[in-house]
């Protein structure tokens, strides 16, 4: 059956140019963006990377699998980095990643961008360079159509050539929650990656991006945030991290993670860890988006999966007093495509674009003071 005679078939589902429904009819364009009368967030259980199974529940899955005793294998799962190592020879290692989730926006063009500038953050975060990446789709194309698909292939493409990497191929399934990433593989000299788990006493903790993304898409969801609200956390998470991990490698950092689904406690948390330190934050530091601070004071921007979070960070975490509600809410947001979270010896802080937060102290292996 042509694509244009199923589509019409489908009353809930139907495209136009423009990011905007409007009444009557809905052609089928030839280019620009495309939008679905069925919100593509309406269809998943979660959203972006809110959608991560618990750390509390995946840690312990993980560390039950046998593990490679192979030299090659630089970085494995051990420390729960951000991406796999292999040395391949003296002078070349591979940086290995793979992220994939739900729609977080209703845009199939800004859901492929977001999602691939996601996925190449993981390579960003150990100090390499994205050379090439897959799609992974899961979609109802018989639901959508083709022309929605095309859109967040597109967005990803996009993002993927803005990294100076080449997307190469890619595997899709029928699914009834659509679902969208990259599998990418980058290169990294075998002395200068960059994992978890180098921080030192007194370096200072920098957060590359302004928290409060998931806040937005679920505040969005539930009619409690505006337009502008969104237009930020797009602008957010379209960022690619590679200006910020270019900077945090020539300022000699230490330690180096991205933020996304765990929330800034729960990824400062795993970097401590792995570091064996402690570390303090300062809650009035941490850069929110504009208008957060707002939503985060009601109960309906706190996505499942920031609950989940914060939940988590109470089994490690200490607020003072003093703490207000909505940054407790805001520093265990589940995060999409959040900034990267460098640890730097002190007096390279500035160099990286950002704001510090707090700093790695001697202490409890991921214990935090939240103060």
């Amino acid at each position: 059956m042509p694509l244009i005679e199923r589509v019409e078939q489908l009353p809930l589902v139907c495209v136009r140019v423009g990011h905007e429904l409007s009444a009557g009819s809905c052609p089928i364009p030839t280019m620009g963006p495309v939008t679905t009368a069925v919100p593509l967030t309406s269809l998943s259980h979660g959203a972006g990377c809110g959608c991560k199974l618990p750390a509390v529940a995946i840690a312990p899955i993980v560390e039950g699998l046998p593990r490679s005793a192979d030299p090659r294998l630089l970085v494995g799962s051990e420390t729960a980095d951000d991406a796999g190592v292999i040395q391949v020879s003296d002078h070349l290692a591979l940086v290995q990643t793979v992220d994939f989730f739900t729609p977080i926006v209703d845009d199939p063009y800004d859901f492929g961008r977001i999602a691939a500038a996601n996925a190449l953050s993981d390579v960003y975060a150990m100090g390499g360079t994205p050379v090439s990446a897959l799609n992974l789709v899961a979609f109802p194309l018989e639901r959508l159509g083709a022309d929605v698909l095309s859109e967040i292939l597109r967005g990803g493409a996009d993002v993927v050539e803005q990294a100076g990497a080449l997307l190469v191929g890619g595997h899709s399934i029928d699914d009834p929650e659509p679902k969208y990433g990259l599998a990418v593989t980058g290169t990294v000299h075998p002395a200068e990656f960059v994992t978890n788990a180098g921080g030192e006493p007194g370096d200072l903790l920098v957060l590359t991006k302004p928290l409060g993304v998931g806040a937005v898409t679920t505040a969005l969801k539930r009619r409690a945030a505006g337009r502008e609200h969104l237009t930020a956390a797009v602008e957010a998470m379209t960022t690619l991290n590679a200006e910020a991990a270019t900077a945090a490698c020539a300022a000699g950092v230490h330690a180096m993670t991205d933020v996304t689904g765990f929330g800034l406690l729960g990824h400062l948390h795993e970097l401590t860890e792995a570091s064996g330190l402690a570390a303090e934050v300062e809650a009035d530091a941490v850069p929110a988006l504009p208008g957060v601070n707002e939503l985060l004071c009601g109960d309906d921007a706190v996505a499942g999966g920031s609950r989940r979070n914060r939940a988590h960070a109470e089994t490690f975490a200490r607020f003072a007093d003093g703490v207000h509600e909505w940054r407790r809410r805001l520093v265990c947001d589940a995060t999409t495509s959040g900034g990267l979270l460098v640890a730097v010896p002190a007096g390279a802080a500035s160099a990286i674009p950002g704001k510090v937060i707090g700093r790695l102290v001697a202490g409890t292996p991921g214990n935090i003071a939240v103060r």
